[in-house]
């Protein structure tokens, strides 16, 4: 499929809802009565000059060919999914009509592309994890007086003191069996390794499965594991794990177990057991809303005991902003945490979070998830608390952000979108000269039944549009430019007045009968002034808003 941006700004021209004015959840009674009065409407047999008739015709098969599609439940569901274009010959719903054959070979193998990378993709299943550690002490805690003769002594010294990179990948072998190759490699200080892990996956039943691992590498030798999962209940599991490492001190086992619970819809309870070089017994209580994420663990063990209580805020916007704050405590010290997540495009969310405690110090810790890839840039700033390294560890990453953001990546989203935008004005062009003359025609052929509506209306003193704008609507003075931006569409929404009423769907109006879309790719809204019982009222609507007039709230007072 075409990318985010090109599907945000495509139009849409053949909107069977809109065009029957009907909801996407509308039943067939509805779907057959708002077809009968477009027909009574749009009839050839209604109009004796040529050129009203031959317009009737063409519209009267748009409507029919709508009808069609949405009153068979088959073709409504195909069309509900894929659009008008998933009813098409097989192999075109991926291609976007162009103006020339090369293009259309173009785009076509460009989507044949994209549809082997995903297929790959959601087969192998890669993961994979880049971490580097970076040592800036040197910032906060040095003496100046030591650096006073040594040739560019002035500047603070920072270095990369560790990495990691992992990788895994998933191969299936089977409908149950699924092998994971993964392997990693680590330096610290100048002194590294890595290792090589196979893991064989088989899924027993739908109740559970179990894995056999292997490894080895040059730093923890040789490795041999076992792990098991079940469902014990519909609202409990367990996990069990045993391994054997060899290294040149000899074969050291390990065993681990955890039993989780459900403790209501949202809560789940934990108890894990480990035994081994680092034995230890961990409680946890983990809460999950739409809002809110919230943890509480305890560890008893050897040699790290703690308590560890966390919390993070979800925002409900479009970047899913998140804010968290941590404090864990134990023999080892006290480490306080806070920070944010945000998503800042399709397939990435960047990070950062402050670290405080002791006897660690403080550092900054910068994550970006790209898809299903990880990096990681733990800072470290000081060995001790220094509020200066707090500040600029709180300030900084969300100053450097905001900057990025507003001097970098708006003006070039912005240009982006412009340049689509423009992009897509001229590939639609034709397509919406077409559109204009067929509102055109809609209206012409509505002038006799608008009139018949109207002398009804003002007969019991009903709803009669006096007005009606569809389009962008600017706030300057620029009549030239909001005409160019909007369309009259009076005579089209007097049509669908029906028993004083009006009711539009929730569906783009540029689909309507009598409407087409001035202003591709741009925000639109409907404004209507329309009198009802003698008094004037006025409403601006977003153009997939659903509308119900009149109200009493639109009405306008006399003195304005």
């Amino acid at each position: 499929m075409a990318a985010a941006l090109e599907n945000e700004l495509e139009v849409d021209n053949e909107d069977y809802y809109s065009l029957l004015n009907v909801r996407r959840e509308a039943t067939q009674e509805e779907l057959k009565s708002s077809y009968r009065r477009l027909c009574m409407l749009y009839h050839p047999d209604k109009h004796r000059d040529p050129e009203l008739k031959r317009q009737a015709e063409q519209l009267f098969t748009y409507v029919h060919q709508a009808y069609e599609v949405l009153s068979d439940p088959q073709s409504r569901a195909i069309y509900d999914i894929f659009g008008k274009k998933g009813l098409e010959v097989e192999g075109w719903e991926v291609v976007e009509r162009k103006r020339t054959p090369a293009e259309i070979r173009e785009e076509y193998e460009r989507l044949q592309r994209e549809r082997d990378e995903r297929r790959l993709q959601q087969r192998t299943n890669p993961k994979g994890t880049i971490s580097v550690g970076i040592d800036a002490t040197d910032l906060f805690d040095r003496y100046e007086e030591d650096f006073e003769e040594v040739p560019g002594g002035g500047f603070p010294h920072i270095e990369i003191n560790r990495m990691h990179i992992s990788q895994s990948i998933e191969a299936p072998l089977t409908t149950s069996d699924t092998a994971v190759l993964s392997g990693s490699l680590s330096t610290h200080n100048g002194n590294g390794g890595g290792n090589i892990n196979l893991c064989v996956r088989r899924v027993t039943s739908a109740r559970g499965w179990g894995e056999m691992e292997f490894g080895a590498g040059d730093v923890r030798g040789p490795l041999f594991g076992m792990k098991v999962f079940r469902n014990v209940t519909a609202r409990c599991f367990v996990t069990a794990q045993w391994g054997l490492q060899f290294s040149s001190r000899g074969i050291r086992p390990s065993a681990s177990t955890m039993m989780a619970r459900h403790l209501d819809q949202n809560t789940m309870g934990y108890l894990q057991w480990r035994w081994g070089s680092q034995s230890a017994m961990t409680t946890s209580i983990v809460r999950d809303t739409k809002t809110s994420h919230f943890t509480l663990a305890l560890q008893l063990g050897v040699p790290h005991s703690y308590l560890m209580m966390s919390y993070q805020y979800k925002f409900q916007d479009e970047d899913q902003t998140k804010v968290k704050g941590s404090i864990k405590t134990g023999f080892f010290g006290t480490v306080v945490e806070y920070g944010a997540e945000r998503k800042i495009s399709r397939h990435s969310v960047l990070a950062a979070t402050v670290s405080i405690g002791v006897p660690q110090g403080v550092s900054l810790k910068i994550r970006l998830n790209r898809a299903s890839q990880t990096y990681l840039f733990p800072i470290h700033l000081t060995d001790q608390i220094l509020p200066s390294a707090v500040f600029y560890a709180t300030v900084g990453p969300l100053a450097i952000y905001l900057a990025v953001q507003k001097l970098i990546i708006m003006p070039y989203v912005q240009a982006h979108k412009e340049q689509e935008l423009e992009k897509q004005k001229e590939d639609s062009a034709s397509e919406i000269a077409r559109r204009k003359q067929e509102a055109e025609s809609a209206v012409l052929l509505m002038q006799e039944s608008v009139k018949r509506i109207i002398d009804a209306e003002e007969s019991k003193m009903g709803l009669i549009i006096l007005n009606a704008w569809y389009g962008k609507f600017v706030s300057d003075n620029s009549q030239k430019r909001e005409r160019a931006k909007v369309i009259d569409v009076t005579v089209p929404l007097q049509c669908l007045v029906k028993d004083s009423k009006l009711m539009l769907t929730e569906a783009s109006k540029a689909g309507l009968p009598g409407f087409y879309d001035p202003c591709v790719g741009e925000e639109k809204s409907l404004k209507l002034l329309y009198q009802f019982r003698g008094a004037m009222h006025q409403v601006l609507s977003g153009d997939t808003d659903p509308l119900r007039i009149p109200k009493q709230s639109h009405r306008i007072d006399s003195e304005t």
